[in-house]
Formats: C-alpha cells, structure tokens, sequence
C-alpha cells in the first residue's frame, strides 16, 4: 500500500460526497435566509435620498461579502465548493438587494413602473432584468427605475463576468496552496 505521508492528497470519495452535499445545503439555506429576510423585512417609502444611501450601503456590502467570501475560498479545504457557495450568496444578496430598491422605488415614487409591484413583483422584475428574459409585462417608467435597471444590468454582468473570474483565480489558489493542480481533482476515467 502507498504511505499516506507520501501522497499529498488522497482522493476520498464519501468525503467529497459529503462536503459537496454540505456546501449545496448551505448555499441553499443562505439563500433561502436571504429570501425570508426580504420579506420579513418592513420596507416602507423613505424618500429616494434614504433609499440612494441604502441602494449604496447595500452595494458596498455585497462586495465586502464577496471578497470575504473569496478569502474563505483560498483557505477552504474544498475551493470549488466553496466558491459555489460564494456565487450563491453573492448573486442572492445582490439580486434581493435590487428587488428591494425596486420595491421601495415604487412605493416612494407611484407609477414608477407599469404596474403597482408587491414584493414577488419585485423579485419577479429583477430576475427577469438579470436574466435577460424581460417578458415585458412589467417594465420601468420613469427615469429613476430606468436607471436602477440599467445599474442592476451593468452589475449583473460584472458579476457574471468579473466576479466568476475572481473566483477561479481563488479556486486555483486554493489548490496551489494544498499542493494540488486543477486536474487532481478529475483523475483519468479507470478502463474496466
């Protein structure tokens, strides 16, 4: 038998099993979290100068998470699950984020978009703007809301784009640190 002094790394498949299903769940409650926060939360109109500010505050949150988050990858024994989660809750923050302000938006400006939005309309309106799929249905009036749309649409792609390359990079980190190259993790297919 190998010495396990002598390997670095040694594939245990019930491990890996149980760490990815573990890093799932928790992605999954933390964004099932953020979600009952959203509508817990009593979001009432402030006035559009409180609601920049949140807007704001919120944005500098979502990336004080994610670069915590991307530091917790490079030390994580399980980088790619780790970044998962990352993605989850960033992409959860910042889509719920938006959803709020949509929210308020239209509670503090009546007639802000083309129909009264509830909070599910919120949420409706900022998946369907994040995605891309824009039914249509309902759509931003005035200047602000078009501007807030285009904001959620210019970070949704840095998102995408920037974000997921920072995570890769703290992905291969993290293997480098471990002693690992990307392809350990996916050893040649046995022949039986």
């Amino acid at each position: 038998m190998d010495d396990p002094a002598e390997q670095p790394y040694r594939r245990r498949p019930g491990r890996q099993r149980r760490a990815a299903v573990s890093a799932l769940v928790r992605a999954a409650l933390v964004a099932a979290g953020l979600v009952t926060v959203y509508y817990v939360l009593p979001l009432d109109g402030r006035g559009t100068t409180g609601d920049s500010v949140l807007l704001a505050c919120g944005l500098l949150l979502v990336v004080v998470v994610f670069w915590w988050q991307v530091r917790a990858t490079v030390t994580s024994p399980h980088p790619r699950l780790k970044a998962v989660e990352t993605l989850a809750t960033t992409l959860a923050l910042f889509l719920l984020l938006f959803a709020g302000a949509y929210f308020l938006l239209e509670h503090t400006t009546p007639g802000s978009f083309s129909e009264p939005l509830s909070k599910t309309d919120s949420l409706y309106f900022t998946l369907t703007t994040f995605t891309t799929v824009g039914y249509g249905d309902i759509t931003a009036r005035s200047q602000t809301g078009r501007v807030l749309a285009m904001m959620q649409m210019v970070g949704g792609l840095l998102l995408v784009g920037v974000a997921a390359r920072i995570l890769a990079g703290a992905v291969q980190a993290g293997l480098r640190r471990q002693g690992r190259e990307p392809s350990d993790d996916f050893p040649p297919r046995r022949k039986d």
